[in-house]
């Protein structure tokens, strides 16, 4: 593929001229969709309402956005990629971009990213070239192309690059607003984790500053452009740790043009409308409990506890006949449905159709011949409808839990030699709640209640989930998002030493087992992109504490200056909090503020004094508004250019025991992109000194 563009000496000028020509090219194929007329394809007013918004996300997908580059590199190729992959002669030129752009006779003038052919930009060196003789990176102000960077890649003479200085700029570019793409900045390791198929789950085990969750937004941006239609038929869905995190992410893939990705929490994932609600919170050692996989077992005893064998014979009226199916066969019908352990609901439903086949049978040997109706009419009979409500009763899954919860007996006897007693009474509620209604359910009830409902009636299964920040999940609430990719694939991001609950995995083979994907793919990300080495090396004496034997991440940018860790007296924290937020509005870039959850407060009080406006996580920032507070069960997954961390010793006492105290402020200490500034007054904790 040619530039397009005019002859000229200047290579950064032709570069230019490409992009202009490029950008007028994404314009009138925006204009092409604008200027469709649906009232020339269908006079159906559902298919046009459908169509109309197919156009509405087409036009949205073609936005060109002014500060985005429309392409971030060129491949020059030694010879043709192949007519399958494009079109052209030897010695082709690909520009690479976030999204595909032709000109008003086909060709291609920016390659997709995702694109086969577009797979070297991010993989090839000068060990493997892949038939690349130059790569070439370019630089944006805004966006204005103003720089570009080579790499002679099948040039002997030419020695390997060092780390790319575009690259480089790129990586520790100011940010405000929510999280960006990292589409120009790929590396190797991250594309074979983007690019793997879509029939395997990936386990993504990732440190600070590593581009997990980057690589888990890339892999669903890449899948939709490789299996668009089986994902367009079975759902894609993106699945964070809070609301702050996910409205930080929110933006990445309509960036990329992806704009039917659902994102969700886990408690999203199990509230159900008209249902059971969030009104109560548990004590972390009832959260365990209910967290725990044997809960499960327990709720799986108390569904299948309500099926009765019959004691009677069922009789059949029938006009002037009367059929009669003694009790045992009644019996043989129930015990064959247990052993076929489908959904309770679902042999539910089978039952009467099951015992009306049995009459049937006695139908015909007394020689009439009745078809499918008589069938289903002595399914819909009262006396059948009687004896399947006697034998197989529905089951409403908040009703079971409320009991387990509620009834001493109904938990022991299902919880028996499953649970001990101890656990058993740190499920009861201390005052038995009357309905479902008027418990105050907390987080980890509505997973039981959802598990209860999984075994009445199957779950819907989409076609991929990305599960990010995994290691604070628990069992249970694995096994719920397991529920929702049991017939389609997983993508986990998570690193084991930033869980911070009580229940936090203890390994990935133990989760991916709760998650119902044993055989997923472990991989490891170990080279930090985002935070500088000094800070890295500094969190990371915490790892031998939090997670010994886990890799540290070894951090690429080196950054003298990064990190400051200043003692201060206890009278003048506070002050000497706010001006180091003053100092680091100086610079250019996000700012947070993250303390313990207990100071936020008080330190919210002294900004406002100072006259420091501030944001809450979640709300995004703009170039007015740079600073925002985050307590630090609140900081997981966020980042910021500089970081200002009050009080260490306060997050880690804030916390039910000393090693999540000290996983949390591993996390709390790894959200600083630029630089971060530790104050205290308090001793730090001794593997920090």
């Amino acid at each position: 593929m040619s530039a397009g563009s005019p002859v000229s000496a200047d290579p950064l000028a032709r570069e230019r001229a490409h992009l202009f020509a490029s950008r007028s090219a994404l314009r009138a194929m925006r204009e092409d969709v604008e200027s469709l007329d649906i009232r020339d394809v269908t006079a159906n007013w559902v298919n046009a309402v459908v169509l109309q918004a197919q156009i509405d996300d087409r036009i949205k997908a073609l936005a060109d956005l002014a500060h985005t580059p429309l392409f971030f590199g060129r491949l020059d190729y030694l010879h043709s990629p192949g007519a399958v992959l494009a079109e052209g002669a030897e010695g082709e030129q690909f520009y690479i971009g976030r999204r595909h752009v032709h000109d008003a006779g086909g060709d291609p003038m920016v390659i997709d990213w995702r694109a086969p052919v577009s797979q070297p930009f991010y993989r090839a060196s000068k060990t493997d070239p892949q038939d690349v003789g130059l790569r070439r990176r370019f630089g944006y102000t805004g966006g204005e192309l103003t720089a570009y960077e080579d790499e002679h890649l099948s040039d002997p003479a030419e020695t390997a690059a060092t780390v790319s200085k575009l690259l480089q700029r790129e990586i520790e570019r100011p940010r405000v607003g929510p999280m960006r793409d990292i589409v120009a900045t790929i590396q190797p390791e991250q594309d074979e984790i983007v690019r793997s198929g879509l029939g395997g789950s990936v386990c993504v085990q990732g440190g600070p500053g590593t581009g997990k969750t980057a690589v888990g937004l890339h892999r669903v941006a890449y899948l939709l452009y490789a299996h668009r239609d089986r994902l367009a038929r079975t759902g894609t869905l993106v699945i964070g740790p809070n609301r702050s995190f996910l409205h930080y992410i929110e933006q990445v893939l309509p960036a990329l043009g992806e704009l039917e990705v659902k994102q969700a929490t886990v408690d999203d994932l199990v509230a159900r409308p008209g249902g059971a609600e969030v009104r109560g919170a548990d004590q972390a050692e009832t959260a365990v409990v209910k967290g725990d996989a044997r809960m499960a077992q327990v709720l799986r005893r108390a569904v299948r506890s309500h099926v009765t064998l019959p004691t009677e014979p069922l009789m059949v009226v029938r006009g002037s006949r009367r059929w009669r199916v003694p009790a045992y066969e009644l019996g043989e019908i129930v015990e064959e449905l247990q052993k076929r352990d489908i959904r309770y609901g679902a042999a539910h439903d089978a039952l009467p159709q099951r015992i009306a086949h049995t009459v049937l049978v006695r139908m015909e040997q007394a020689g009439e011949a009745p078809d499918d109706r008589v069938q289903d009419a002595v399914a819909r009979n009262p006396a059948v409808k009687a004896a399947v409500k006697q034998m197989w009763p529905l089951v409403e899954p908040a009703r079971l839990v409320l009991r387990l919860l509620a009834d001493p007996e109904f938990l022991a006897q299902h919880a028996a030699g499953i649970l001990s007693e101890d656990e058993q009474k740190l499920l009861l509620w201390p005052k038995p709640y009357r309905s479902v209604k008027a418990a105050k359910w907390s987080p980890a009830d509505l997973v039981l209640i959802d598990e209860a409902t999984d075994l009445v009636e199957r779950t819907h299964s989409l076609g991929h989930v990305v599960l990010d920040e995994a290691q604070d999940l628990s069992p249970m609430q694995y096994r719920a998002v397991g529920r929702r990719c049991t017939t389609g694939s997983a993508t986990v991001l998570g690193d084991l030493a930033q869980g911070t609950t009580p229940w936090a995995t203890r390994s990935w083979a133990e989760a991916l087992g709760h998650l119902g994907k044993p055989e997923a793919v472990l991989e490891e990300l170990t080279a930090g992109f985002r935070v500088p080495r000094e800070v890295i090396a500094y969190a990371s004496r915490l790892l031998p504490e939090i997670s010994p034997g886990l890799a540290a991440v070894s951090s690429v940018r080196e950054a003298p200056g990064s990190l400051v860790v200043r003692e201060v007296g206890a009278a003048d924290l506070t002050a000497a909090v706010v001006t180091a937020c003053r100092e680091a509005l100086a610079h250019e870039g996000s700012v947070g503020l993250i303390a313990a959850d207990a100071r936020i407060g008080g330190l919210g009080e002294a900004l406002g004094a100072a006259g420091l406006p501030y944001l809450a996580p979640g709300e995004e920032t703009t170039a007015a508004s740079r600073l925002t507070l985050v307590p630090a069960s609140l900081a997981k997954g966020l980042e910021y250019d500089y970081v200002v961390l009050d009080e260490p010793g306060a997050i880690v006492s804030g916390e039910p025991d000393e090693r999540t105290g000290l996983r949390r402020l591993y996390v709390c200490l790894t959200r600083a992109v630029s630089g971060l500034t530790t104050l205290h007054a308090s001793p730090l904790p001794p593997a920090l000194t």
